[in-house]
């Protein structure tokens, strides 16, 4: 058996051959990260006595073209994280960091039986991770887009905001798209105002909801002088807002399909839906790497952080937000529904809650619940099942 450990950069890849015992026998050499530069890797690789196993280091996305490359040509590949080579690299006894030396920790990282080969579906959970990083990227914008619309009639009409339980309604977002500065509202025509609010709201807002907004905008303290500039900007964010909305719901279908395909029980767990079980499914990637569930629990970065020294024990512990925050997010969302859909969690929010401890406290707690439950379904491939004590 051969190891071929290889440290991947953005341009160049640097390769090192060990055998079993750990002597290399293929000094370290370099290839461009290019199809001839991976030919070169498969001859060095096909020239060699017998079976070789490979390791790569996940540095950003650039390891991926070389695992498709190697994987369709059937070599194993075992991906380290480089925290795991950085902490490996540290038991040599010289102080020495190259991408050569790291090409040997990888190989002989692998050697020693640490990482795992890959899942056969990982380009799948690899494509899920893009789209689902993707529509966070998404609605990070819509967010922006709707902080910026607050921040316009916070100016011109500063009123508003107490007009409607949500000023993103169909029907308020309607209504800014022909109005925006109070004066604007004060000037409508108040039948035809109720004509838009009906046909907007379905028919739950009329005539009355009209006359109060008519009266807000005539006592209004609003500029009046930003208006040209407040319609300009209003129609705009309306406008990105809605695109924005129309791409994620394509998004959302596509991650549905997706994660239709992959063998997986991660939404049978109550608050998780598609998309958010893809966000968390992709992010874990292969469970199996994970001894235990407090391993995961850390590799989200949820586990409470520890502070203590000679006789001190500190007693205020917060969740240390050392691991994925795309995962942190995603299990945050998914506990933040479980609280509406999962009986017991909700009596267990409710229960947490009349103790004085703070919402962001207990979501963080079912976090960890949910967590742990993720691990038992991923790990024995099962639906999740509701156990009524």
């Amino acid at each position: 058996m051969c190891i071929c450990g290889i440290d991947v950069a953005k341009l160049n890849h640097v390769a090192l051959v060990q055998d079993e015992q750990g002597q290399i026998i293929v000094p370290a050499f370099s290839i461009t990260n290019t199809r001839s530069g991976f030919e070169q890797l498969h001859r060095h690789l096909a020239a060699l006595p017998g079976p070789v196993t490979i390791g790569l280091e996940a540095t950003g996305h650039y390891w991926w073209a070389l695992f498709e490359y190697l994987t369709r040509l059937g070599y194993p590949v075992v991906v380290l994280n480089p925290l795991q080579v950085h902490a490996y690299r540290k038991s040599g006894i010289r102080k020495c960091k190259s991408d050569r030396t790291d090409a040997f920790w990888i190989a002989d990282l692998v050697r020693i039986g640490s990482g795992r080969l890959l899942r056969s579906d990982m380009p799948s959970l690899l494509q899920l991770r893009e789209l689902t990083r993707f529509r966070a990227h998404l609605s990070d914008q819509i967010g922006d887009c709707k902080r910026k619309i607050l921040s316009v009639l916070d100016r011109v009409f500063p009123e508003y905001e107490t007009l409607f339980s949500d000023v993103f309604l169909r029907s308020s977002r309607t209504l800014l798209a022909e109005a925006v500065t109070a004066q604007d509202f004060a000037e409508f025509d108040l039948a035809e105002l109720a004509q838009v609010l009906q046909t907007a709201s379905r028919g739950r807002f009329g005539l009355a909801k009209a006359h109060v907004i008519q009266q807000t905008a005539c006592q209004s303290v609003g500029i009046t002088f930003l208006a040209d500039a407040a319609r300009v900007e209003m129609r705009c964010l309306l406008e990105q807002i809605d695109l924005l909305e129309t791409q994620r719901q394509l998004l959302d279908q596509t991650i549905a399909d997706l994660l239709a395909q992959l063998p997986q029980h991660i939404t049978s767990i109550p608050g998780i839906g598609a998309v958010t079980g893809a966000a968390i499914l992709a992010e874990i990637g292969d469970v199996q790497r994970f001894a235990s569930p407090e391993r995961l629990v850390a590799y989200a970065g949820i586990d409470a952080s520890v502070h203590q020294t000679g006789q001190f024990q500190a007693t205020q512990m917060h969740m240390s937000k050392r691991g994925s925050p795309h995962l942190r997010m995603a299990l945050w969302q998914a506990a933040s529904m479980a609280i509406r859909y999962d009986a017991d969690l909700a009596a267990y929010y409710q229960r947490k809650r009349a103790e004085g401890k703070h919402h962001n406290t207990v979501i963080g707690a079912i976090c960890r619940k949910l967590l742990a439950r993720i691990y038992v379904v991923l790990k024995e491939q099962r639906p999740y099942v509701i156990q009524h004590l």
